[in-house]
C-alpha cells in the first residue's frame, strides 16, 4: 500500500522534480497540469521508471485542471479519490509569473488578478478542499478509519487512469499540505510587484491553515525556493549567472528542481513532525542576512 500525494503544475519545472523525488520514495500521485498533456504524461512515466529503480512499484496519474478555477478542485479531489481512495500530501506547486514584466506604476489589474487567482485563490480553496477530505480520514490520533486506505498489491504499474480499487486496508495517517511559495514572498521586484505580492499572501496560508488543521494531526509547511533553472529563470540566466558569480547566495550555484523535491520527502517521510507553520528555505542561503 502506498502513500498518495496529488501535486499541481507537476509537468515541468519544480512540479516535475517533485515528483520525481516522490517517486523514489515510493509514493503514488496525481500529477496535474494546466495545457501541457504530453508533458505531463511524459513526467508521469519517468516517475514510474524512477518508482521501479529504487525498488517500488507505483502509480502516476495525470489530470487537467486550472488551479484558479475553484470549480476545477472539486474535480481534482474527485479524481485523486476514485483513483487512490486516499490523500496523505498535498503540494500546492501550481503558479505563473506575469506575462510581461512591469514596472509597479505601469501594472495592470489584468495581470495582478491573474496571479492573485493561480497563486494565491488556487492553493488557499485547494488546501480547503483536501483538508476537509483529510479530516474525514483522521480519526483525531493520526490513524486511518476503518476502509480508508487503499491497498495496490498486485496490481501492474501504470500511468494511465481509471484503475480501480482492489482492496480495503487500515494504517497510520498523517497527512500533510505544502505549499510552494518563492523568495519573491520578501524580496521586493518593482517590475513584477504582483508576483511579489502573490507570493507573500502564500504566508499567511500557511499559518491560517497550519493553525486551524493542527488538531486533527495535519501539518502544514511552506517551501520556499530561491534561483531554480526552470523553463521559468530561463529567460534571465546570464542575469543570475553573474549575481551568484558575484556571491548573491553563499551556496554559489543554481537550485533544482530536485532540491525542492528532497525538502518535500523530507516532510513526506514524517521528518518533521514536531513543526507546523514552518518556511523551509531552499535557496542556497540567498535569505541569511550578511555584513
Amino acid at each position: 500500500m502506498n502513500s498518495a500525494a496529488l501535486i499541481t503544475g507537476a509537468s515541468r519545472g519544480i512540479g516535475r522534480g517533485i515528483a520525481l523525488e516522490l517517486a523514489k520514495i515510493g509514493y503514488d500521485f496525481v500529477i496535474n497540469f494546466a495545457s501541457n498533456a504530453a508533458a505531463a504524461r511524459q513526467t508521469a512515466l519517468d516517475c514510474v521508471g524512477n518508482a521501479k529503480n529504487n525498488g517500488h512499484q507505483i502509480r502516476a496519474e495525470i489530470c487537467q485542471a486550472d488551479v484558479a478555477g475553484v470549480g476545477d478542485h472539486q474535480r481534482l479531489m474527485d479524481f485523486t479519490r476514485q483513483t487512490f481512495g486516499r490523500l496523505d500530501l498535498l503540494v500546492n506547486n501550481a503558479g505563473v509569473a506575469p506575462s510581461a514584466r512591469a514596472d509597479i506604476l505601469e501594472a495592470t489589474e489584468e495581470s495582478f488578478d491573474r496571479l492573485i487567482g493561480v497563486n494565491v485563490k488556487g492553493p488557499y480553496f485547494l488546501s480547503q478542499l483536501a483538508a476537509r477530505w483529510m479530516i474525514e480520514q483522521v480519526d483525531g490520533r493520526g490513524n486511518a478509519p476503518e476502509g480508508s486506505a487503499t491497498s495496490w498489491a498486485g496490481r501492474e504499474v501504470s500511468a494511465e487512469a481509471g484503475q480501480g480499487v482492489t482492496s480495503v486496508a487500515t494504517s497510520r495517517f498523517h497527512p500533510k499540505i505544502i505549499i510552494v511559495s518563492s523568495v519573491s514572498a520578501y524580496t521586493a521586484s518593482v517590475n513584477r510587484g504582483d508576483y511579489c505580492i502573490s507570493k507573500a499572501a502564500l504566508l499567511m496560508v500557511t499559518r491560517l491553515f497550519a493553525t486551524r488543521l493542527t488538531e486533527y494531526g495535519i501539518n502544514v509547511y511552506e517551501i520556499r525556493p530561491g534561483i531554480i533553472a526552470t523553463d521559468m529563470t530561463g529567460p534571465v540566466k546570464d542575469k543570475y549567472d553573474k549575481l551568484i558569480a558575484e556571491g548573491l547566495t553563499p551556496i554559489q550555484r543554481w537550485g533544482t528542481p530536485e532540491d525542492v523535491g528532497k525538502a518535500v520527502v523530507a516532510i513526506a517521510q514524517d521528518l518533521l513532525p514536531f513543526s507546523t507553520g514552518e518556511v523551509i528555505n531552499v535557496d542556497g542561503g540567498f535569505h541569511l542576512r550578511r555584513l
